[in-house]
């Protein structure tokens, strides 16, 4: 990646383990997409509902201004106080949340707004009722709305990156990850208890998942890793802002010129490219 902002390598300080970045990246202070949207653009309108059924306000998703270009700016909301979490459910969406993204996403196509995800979210939640009404589905059909934008899709993984409630909202041009961030099919607790019928062994777990931004970097499955400042995104948020401007700065620059159909192409291409870099080095 050629930005000056984006690192392919963890540098800063002492080595950290991959079960101590999942504690980084779980960091109940970590910013999320609402801190970035205070800092970094202006004019914020939040969409609110899925216009079926209701608000899921673990789904942070509107129309705002970055550096006077109109954007639509998505993602999962956690909260910071125990009484956010609960409210936002642990950034744990429903279907209600993933089709209010498509519909978040479908009028920035129709205004021709680029798009802009930050992803931060353990997974869709798991519940009873949110199966009953179809899940499953709104996750394939938010996979398969983004896939077909013919706007750029810059998406941004936060913190946790779990399974496909992750990646219904992850479906980039360029897809980047935070240097503590963690990207995943499902959590190194699950993992554990599925493998080796033993959670305790999570940490464990996190080692052979090759979960770690470093990892997925080397895997292809992401395109370029965000520095975060010593100890931590939450230590210096200010400092991850500035970074994170830049970042998105030069990635929207290179899509100016690009066309519409030329932008779907290249993210179809993109996909179907994932692993090919492993099976060349013999990791697969």
């Amino acid at each position: 990646m050629d930005s000056e902002n984006v690192e392919p390598a963890m540098q800063p300080g002492a080595p950290l383990t991959a079960a101590q970045r999942v504690a980084l990246a779980r960091e109940p202070q970590r910013p999320g997409v609402a801190e970035v949207v205070d800092a970094l653009f202006e004019d914020f309108f939040e969409q609110r509902g899925d216009r079926l059924c209701a608000d899921d306000p673990s789904i942070m998703g509107g129309i705002a201004l970055f550096h006077g270009r109109p954007v639509t700016v998505l993602g999962n909301r956690k909260g910071s106080t125990v009484e956010d979490r609960v409210r936002f459910n642990f950034g744990m969406a429903t279907p209600e949340g993933y089709r209010k993204a498509q519909r978040v996403m479908l009028d920035a196509e129709k205004f021709a707004r680029p798009v802009l995800t930050f992803v931060d979210t353990p997974g869709a939640y798991p519940g009873l009722e949110a199966e009953a009404r179809g899940q499953g589905e709104a996750i394939a059909r938010t996979i398969s709305v983004m896939s077909g934008l013919r706007v750029p899709v810059i998406s941004v993984v936060m913190g946790e990156g779990g399974s496909g409630g992750a990646l219904a909202l992850a479906v980039g041009n360029r897809v980047l990850m935070l240097e503590n961030a963690v990207y995943s099919v499902l959590s190194p607790e699950g993992f554990a208890s599925i493998l080796w019928k033993d959670a305790s062994r999570a940490d464990e777990a996190c080692e052979v998942m090759k979960l770690t931004a470093a990892d997925l970097l080397e895997l292809g499955v992401v395109d370029g890793v965000i520095p975060e400042p010593a100890g931590g995104a939450h230590l210096n948020p200010q400092a991850l802002m500035q970074t994170l401007d830049a970042v998105l700065t030069r990635e929207l620059a290179a899509f100016e010129k690009k066309g519409a159909a030329a932008v779907a192409r290249e993210r179809a291409e993109r996909f179907r490219a994932i692993g090919s870099s492993a099976v060349r080095r013999g990791r697969v």
